[in-house]
């Protein structure tokens, strides 16, 4: 069970810094900016490409807001296409030309390009999960039979595409291990085609399925049908599909009257007694539904839960259904729900909310495993079905773990650990009598010894005490010039820990120093902290990362011209507002996958999903909050910004690309001295998908453009 939805999937009024005055219709200046890509299509151009304007003018809530770029908003534009490839051009030319990568490019592969396994999903006998060689370029899925068996390939993407940019993941799987629905998925897009495989026939069967968003897609365990759960243009529908079908044939079951802005997911309990389905009011929303059908009786389909103005998150076995929820409890608690009298005065408390902020839990081994964290510290805790402790599983050091994962009747479970410098470790555990063993870890060329991780606390402007983990070479100099990367999230009730990474490990073996701070906005300390950088107060989750900074700075950890931040998705907002209000603190800015145009971002993709966590420029009110910080509508001509460097793709189905684009636009016209660049990949998505060989090249290109700008080697 995952609580957290974040972007796998984001007072004054300003007045507008820019107002060039252009001519012409925006056919012509389309027109015109096609011409002047193509004049500039050099392979080794020595300036950005000139990018042509609109003059569209929007009144909203009563102000005028100017957009010159609007234009790039249509992504297969041929003038939008034709500025892409200008841009890549343009970024190749500085990036390919800077020193020391191809040294730097084989130490980031030899920290990327290892052997890599997931966490095993078991099903009676059989292991399944995707392991990726060293020499391969993305996972396959594979199946043991047994903990120790044989592993055997089931379903290799390799083949599926020349360039390597098709994947493959495990969606579900039958009770008795015989059927596998897979997906299929194209770059780092969010639909996928989901697939039916029958594992010991060594072949797919012939339902096939249409490409979409998926969220959910459960298999009966008698093999008769899918309950599935579908985005459609009216809103999220669950379905069932009869087993042998044409989906056309699908019958809708649930869902009319959703709108697009609702999450909805569903799940059948293992002994096929009970489906499940959930809806949640966007994104970290306060508000969740769920409902119930006995399958066994084939019933109706029941609310369990419709008016609580909390999130709950359900599991059921042996017919008892427990719930995570933070109604009445910022720090959230397991109750049990009485299914025949489901109000929420009827819920027994299992496990009470206390000072630890619970994340997530389930229920395996005939107990109630909690993971929780204490301070940004991770714990699992396992509990009796009355909630009495039975044991505690400790992390080795700074860092996150993650789990346990198992089946109810099955005391057979896995857990992970994971640090900066600390590859991740999966471990096989016994629920009965808490043995444990390394089941697998991924083997670096990085000694953990010569590293350190720690926490620290720092003041923020409000003078709230926010702590942030830093990690570095043992015995450095605190003399004020170690190359710095400060990188962050804030949203979303994501909690953010020390984790591994090639880009995280490559950097500290650089000599650099790491720092991720807990700033409000994510749930570290439970809703009140989240709620603490939301909405209105989204302007706290800037001044933290600020203040991160800057005691950074206070204890010689580094300098400004040393210090680097990096930040993708709902950290590529927070890039976005760091470079347009406080450009002299940052040497260097990778913003990937953002957020930037805030007043008009709830129109594209599925960004309505996180009006809860952002407002809408819909919203009188809210249009202050968001127009107050838009970082799109905060550049100003003639500042000294540091160097960016922008990430986006095409495969982006989540955060529009467009932010990326316009926001490349205005900041090279802005007359910055430093580098714009954008670097737009036509196949990566918002949620990976990228080949390892990929990896090592973006990685590779991204620590080298850091270096080049701080100065360091």
């Amino acid at each position: 069970m995952q609580k957290k939805l974040s972007l796998q999937l984001l007072s004054t009024i300003p007045a507008v810094f820019f107002a060039l005055i252009l001519s012409g219709s925006i056919a012509a200046q389309q027109k015109s900016a096609a011409g002047t890509v193509a004049a500039g299509s050099d392979p080794t151009p020595m300036a950005p490409p000139k990018t042509a304007t609109d003059d569209i003018k929007d009144i909203v809530q009563g102000v005028e807001i100017v957009d010159h770029y609007r234009w790039l908003e249509d992504q297969d534009a041929p003038a939008t296409r034709a500025w892409i490839k200008a841009e890549n051009a343009y970024t190749d030319s500085i990036i390919s030309k800077l020193p020391g990568r191809a040294e730097l490019a084989k130490k980031v592969g030899a920290l990327v390009k290892i052997d890599a396994v997931g966490i095993p999903f078991a099903r009676g006998d059989r292991y399944f999960y995707g392991r990726r060689a060293s020499d391969q370029d993305q996972f396959v899925l594979c199946m043991r039979q047994g903990l120790e068996g044989k592993e055997e390939v089931l379903i290799d993407p390799l083949p599926m595409s020349p360039d390597h940019t098709i994947t493959v993941g495990l969606l579900n799987a039958t009770r008795d291990g015989k059927i596998l629905a897979y997906y299929v998925r194209q770059g780092g897009a969010d639909e996928v085609q989901p697939h039916l495989y029958d594992v010991d026939a060594r072949k797919d069967l012939p339902d096939t399925f249409p490409k979409g968003r998926y969220s959910g897609f459960a298999v009966l365990p008698d093999k008769s049908g899918i309950y599935l759960t579908k985005l459609l243009p009216e809103g999220p529908r669950v379905l069932f599909h009869k087993m042998g079908t044409d989906t056309s044939s699908d019958t809708e079951i649930f869902g009319k009257g959703y709108a697009p802005d609702k999450i909805m997911g569903n799940s059948v309990t293992d002994d096929g007694r009970y489906l499940l389905i959930t809806i949640s009011y966007g994104s970290a929303a306060e508000r969740s539904e769920i409902y119930l059908k006995d399958l066994l009786k084939q019933g109706p389909i029941v609310p369990i839960v419709t008016d609580l103005k909390a999130a709950v998150f359900p599991e059921i076995e042996d017919g008892r259904m427990f719930v995570q929820t933070n109604w009445k409890a910022p720090k959230w608690r397991i109750m049990e729900v009485d299914m025949a009298h489901p109000a929420p005065e009827n819920w027994r408390e299992v496990i009470p909310q206390s000072d630890a902020v619970i994340n997530s839990f389930s229920l395996i081994g005939g107990m109630i495993a909690v993971e929780m964290n204490q301070k940004v510290v991770g714990r699992i805790k396992l509990y009796d079905l009355h909630g009495k402790m039975v044991r505690e599983i400790t992390p080795p050091t700074l860092g996150s773990i993650g789990g346990p994962w198992g089946e109810w009747k099955s005391k057979q479970a896995f857990f992970t650990f994971t640090s900066f410098h600390m590859p991740p470790t999966i471990y096989s555990y016994n629920l009965a009598d808490g043995k444990q063993a390394v089941w697998f870890k991924q083997n670096v060329p990085l000694d953990p010894d010569k590293y350190e991780v720690k926490q620290v606390w720092f003041t923020s402007k409000d003078g709230t005490k926010v702590p942030m983990f830093v990690a570095h070479a043992k015995g450095l100099r605190l003399d004020g010039s170690n190359p710095t990367l400060l990188t962050g999230y804030g949203g979303f009730n994501s909690s953010m820990t020390p984790g591994f990474s090639g880009f995280a490990a490559a950097w500290i073996s650089s000599g650099g120093v790491y720092a991720v701070p807990n700033m409000r906005g994510g749930g570290e300390f439970g809703e009140d902290w989240h709620h603490a950088g939301m909405l209105e107060k989204k302007q706290n989750v800037f001044d933290d990362f600020f203040a991160a900074a800057e005691w950074l700075i206070a204890n010689k950890y580094t300098q400004p011209s040393r210090l680097a931040i990096r930040g993708s998705s709902n950290g590529g907002l927070l890039m976005g507002a760091a470079i347009t209000q406080r450009p002299e603190l940052f040497g260097a800015v990778i913003c990937g996958y953002p957020l930037l145009d805030m007043v008009r971002y709830q129109k594209f993709l599925v960004a309505k999903y996180w009006v809860p966590e952002y407002g809408s420029s819909d919203d009188p009110q809210q249009f202050k909050w968001l127009y107050a910080y838009s970082p799109y509508h905060h550049i100003k001509p003639g500042t000294k910004y540091p160097a960016v460097l922008f990430l986006t793709g095409d495969s982006d189905t989540r955060v529009a690309p467009l932010h990326a684009r316009k926001m490349t636009a205005l900041m090279q016209a802005s007359g910055s001295d430093k580098p714009i660049l954008l670097r737009y990949d036509t196949q990566a998505g918002h949620s990976g998908g990228t080949p390892a060989s990929k990896q090592v090249q973006n990685t590779t290109d991204e620590l080298n453009f850091l270096f080049w700008q701080l100065g360091a080697k």
